[in-house]
């Protein structure tokens, strides 16, 4: 997964969706600040992406901007995001006018998302088997009856026991681990080609946490679905993706696959983000190590490497000045956005990948 120019039209074989220099924007007091500021992506068909960063770095914006739900006055500037359905032709998502056909069939149709807190998602006054049976009512000729059969084997295929009970259950009736179930049955009952799952797990206890994560690289795999996952856990990455972009704000400042970011990350922001977790680079008893600083308002966001106020490697008059680091692109390991690459020692000890 490398930041390639634009001008490459034709993409490999195996790309289901293809983002190239994304910017969505909204207004402020100081004037329009881009969320999302020339990023590109690609997902591979049947692969796991992650997209990984702090609060504030834009990650779930950019999985909204893929289903163009930015609402005004937030507008998206400029960009290309393609998609190569399995069968017919590949299209621009952003030139879909925005009340068409097509793109209502997109979003629930051939691109679904899971987001992080299921009661946002789900009606409150509606039974959880109505609201899965509307949705396949919308994308599919089905009768009503048809639709709940549906239902129910989805229900059952995201592991909720009783399904035929709790489909007439409300919301307010389940778990929050059987509402985030409900959520992603809802999600994936059209049968998507693209998942995009939005820190699916975060309002989730530990215990229900690793039951959620399992679930979904199960029906991942079982489908042969490309899933866009966003998190700000490292940790969970090791679990569950192919490939990997670490976002900091607004921007891509490192992406490769997963063993590469993990085993040898080359961008010192990511490099703080895996020295934060539990066990890395970390003596027993010993506390655990931190980025110092925050994430920048998108309003004062510095000069140079947006990260270099933060970072222990950066050099006055070097990552201080000028626009934003590109992209290095590397035939050996992970691309990164830093102008000291060269300058910084290789990753002390590797992250210990996790299972579920």
């Amino acid at each position: 997964m490398s930041s390639h120019s634009a001008a490459i039209e034709t993409p490999a074989s195996d790309t289901i969706l293809r983002i190239r220099n994304l910017r969505t924007c909204f207004p402020s007091e100081e004037g329009e600040v881009p969320a999302v500021n020339d990023v590109s992506l690609t997902l591979k068909r049947g692969k796991v992406l992650a997209i990984v960063g702090e609060s504030g770095c834009g990650k779930s914006v950019t999985s909204n901007s893929i289903l163009r739900l930015i609402r005004p006055p937030g507008r998206i500037a400029g960009g290309e995001i393609m998609y190569y359905p399995s069968h017919g032709e590949p299209f621009d998502v952003l030139k879909l006018p925005e009340k068409s056909d097509e793109l209502y069939d997109l979003r629930g149709g051939a691109i679904s998302m899971i987001f992080q807190e299921p009661m946002t998602a789900l009606s409150p006054v509606h039974s959880v088997g109505n609201q899965i049976i509307e949705a396949i009512r919308l994308h599919q000729q089905v009768s009503k009856r048809e639709a709940r059969e549906m239902t129910i084997e989805m229900l059952r295929e995201v592991g909720i026991p009783g399904a035929e009970r709790r489909v007439d259950q409300y919301p307010h009736e389940l778990s929050g681990g059987m509402r985030q179930r409900v959520v992603i049955a809802m999600a994936l009952v059209c049968r998507p080609e693209i998942l995009i799952a939005d820190e699916p797990t975060t309002a989730l206890d530990v215990s229900i946490q690793a039951q959620i994560l399992k679930l979904i690289k199960q029906l991942q795999e079982a489908r042969n679905a490309s899933v866009i996952f966003i998190t700000h856990d490292l940790g969970v990455v090791a679990q569950v993706a192919d490939e990997v972009a670490v976002m900091y704000p607004g921007r891509v400042i490192e992406s490769g696959s997963v063993r590469d970011v993990l085993k040898r990350p080359k961008h010192p922001y990511t490099r703080g983000l895996l020295n934060s977790l539990p066990g890395v680079n970390q003596a027993p008893g010993e506390r655990l190590s931190a980025i110092r600083g925050s994430v920048p308002a998108l309003t004062a966001i510095p000069k140079g490497c947006p990260f270099h106020t933060r970072c222990e490697f950066a050099l006055g008059g070097l990552c201080d000045v000028g626009d934003a680091p590109e992209m290095v692109l590397s035939d050996t390991g992970s691309d990164a956005a830093c102008l000291r690459l060269d300058a910084i020692p290789a990753f002390a000890q590797p992250v210990k990948e996790r299972t579920v």
